[in-house]
C-alpha cells in the first residue's frame, strides 16, 4: 500500500510539472519567426530608424508566462527587445477566450482555450470563470511591471500622460509608453457598466470582437457574422462617451458597417491585413479602409501570415503600399499582432529592416516618420481623455 501510495503522489507531481510546463511549450511553439535574429539593415536605415518614434498597435504578450521586464529567447518581444528595436510605444491587449480548434472561417463561443492556459499559467483562481477578471489581471500585470520597471515602461492613460512621455523620451529614448487594450469586448459580460471598470483600470483601446461572435456584435470568424446587438449599440456609445477608442480589428463586415454609421470619433483597426493585397475574412476592403480613414482613423498593418500572405518583408511593405494609396499616409501605421499565436518575420528587435524596406519603396522620409509611428501620437495625443 505505502509502495502505491508513493507511486501515485510520483505521478501526480510528474503530471502537474508537465502540466505548469505547457504554457512555456506552447508560447514558444505559437509565437515565432521566419528568421531567427541578429537582424541586419543598412547603415542608412539603422540612422534612419534611431531617428524614429515608432508605435505599434497590437500586441499579446500580456497572456503569457513571461516577465516583460526580463529578455526571452521565445516569442516575439520583451521590454529589452522593444528597447534594443527602438519601439517608443507599444500597445498591449488583453486575450481572455480563444475557441479550442480556433480558425480564421467559423468559430462558435461555446468552447475555451484560455481557461486551461490560466490554470496550467497559475493565475489567481478568480480568473478561471470569469473573463472580465481575466483582463483585469491582465492589465494588473502590466500596471505592476510599470512599477517594477524604473521609468522604463510608462502606462499611458491620458493625453497629459502622452505629452509628458514624449517629453521625457525625447531626452532619454530608453522608455517605453504601453497602452493598455481588449481583444474583444466579452469581458463586459454583458453588462454595460463594465465598460466603466474598464476604463478605471486603464484599458484605453477596445476592440469590439475577436474570434467569435460575443454580446456586443458579429466577429469576421463568428457564426452568424452579424452587425452591432442592442446592447452593442449601447455599448459603442457609451465608449465614444468616455474617450476610449474602438478598435474593429477582427470584426464583421457588417459590424464595421454598424460602427461607422454611429462614429463621432476616429476609428482604429491596431491589426490586420487589406484585402486588395491579401484576400481574407478579416482584412480590409478598399470601402472600409477609405471610410475608416474618413473617420480621422488609423489602420495598422499586421506581420503575419493571414494578414499579407507571405509573412515577410516585402509583403508588409506592399500592404503599406496599397493601404496608402488607397488613404494616404496619414492614416497607415504598424499593428505586428506579436505575440498572437503568430508566425513573423521577426521579433521587435527586427523593425529596422521595415524602415529599411520602407526606403527602398520610395517613401520619404516624412512618410516613413508617419507610417512608423506618428500617426499612432498624433491619433492618441487627439482621442485619449485629457487627464
Amino acid at each position: 500500500m505505502r509502495k502505491w501510495i508513493v507511486g501515485t503522489v510520483v505521478l501526480a507531481v510528474v503530471a502537474l510539472a508537465v502540466f505548469f510546463n505547457v504554457p512555456t511549450l506552447v508560447d514558444g511553439r505559437m509565437n515565432t519567426v521566419t528568421h531567427p535574429g541578429p537582424y541586419a539593415a543598412g547603415a542608412a536605415a539603422g540612422a534612419a530608424h534611431q531617428s524614429l518614434f515608432v508605435a505599434d498597435l497590437h500586441d499579446d504578450a500580456l497572456l503569457w508566462n513571461r516577465d516583460l521586464l526580463q529578455r526571452y529567447e521565445r516569442g516575439h518581444s520583451d521590454l529589452p527587445r522593444l528597447l534594443d528595436g527602438h519601439v517608443a510605444l507599444q500597445v498591449f491587449a488583453t486575450v481572455t477566450k480563444t475557441p479550442k480548434g480556433l480558425n480564421y472561417d467559423r468559430n462558435s463561443a461555446d468552447t475555451d482555450s484560455i481557461t486551461l492556459l490560466a490554470m496550467a499559467q497559475r493565475w489567481p483562481t478568480a480568473t478561471w470563470n470569469s473573463l472580465l477578471t481575466r483582463a483585469l489581471y491582465q492589465g494588473e500585470k502590466l500596471h505592476q511591471y510599470a512599477k517594477d520597471s524604473q521609468g522604463r515602461l510608462v502606462v499611458v492613460r491620458s493625453r497629459q500622460d502622452l505629452v509628458d512621455f514624449i517629453s521625457a523620451w525625447s531626452q532619454d529614448n530608453q522608455r517605453v509608453a504601453a497602452i493598455l487594450a481588449t481583444e474583444g469586448l466579452h469581458p463586459l459580460e454583458g453588462q454595460l457598466e463594465n465598460v466603466d471598470r474598464l476604463y478605471d483600470a486603464g484599458f484605453r483601446i477596445t476592440g469590439l470582437t475577436h474570434f467569435f461572435d460575443n454580446e456586443v456584435g458579429g466577429s469576421a470568424h463568428g457564426m452568424e457574422k452579424g452587425g452591432l446587438t442592442p446592447l452593442g449599440r449601447q455599448v459603442v456609445e457609451r465608449l465614444q462617451a468616455k474617450g476610449m477608442l474602438i478598435d474593429l480589428a477582427h470584426a464583421s463586415k457588417p459590424l464595421i458597417d454598424d460602427v461607422l454609421a454611429v462614429a463621432r470619433r476616429p476609428v482604429l483597426v491596431s491589426h490586420t491585413g487589406v484585402a486588395g493585397t491579401c484576400p481574407g475574412p478579416r482584412n480590409l476592403s478598399d470601402d472600409h479602409l477609405k471610410r475608416i480613414a474618413a473617420t480621422g482613423g488609423v489602420v495598422g498593418i499586421g506581420y503575419w501570415e493571414g494578414a499579407v500572405c507571405n509573412p515577410s518583408i516585402p509583403a508588409i511593405v506592399k500592404a503599406i503600399r496599397y493601404a496608402v494609396d488607397q488613404v494616404g499616409v496619414a492614416h497607415v501605421a504598424l499593428g505586428s499582432d506579436f505575440n498572437g499565436a503568430t508566425r513573423t518575420p521577426f521579433d521587435v528587435t527586427g523593425l529596422p529592416q521595415v524602415t529599411e524596406g520602407l526606403m527602398a519603396a520610395g517613401f520619404s522620409a516624412g512618410d516613413i516618420r508617419a507610417i512608423m509611428g506618428g500617426n499612432v501620437q498624433r491619433l492618441l495625443l487627439q482621442t485619449l481623455p485629457a487627464n
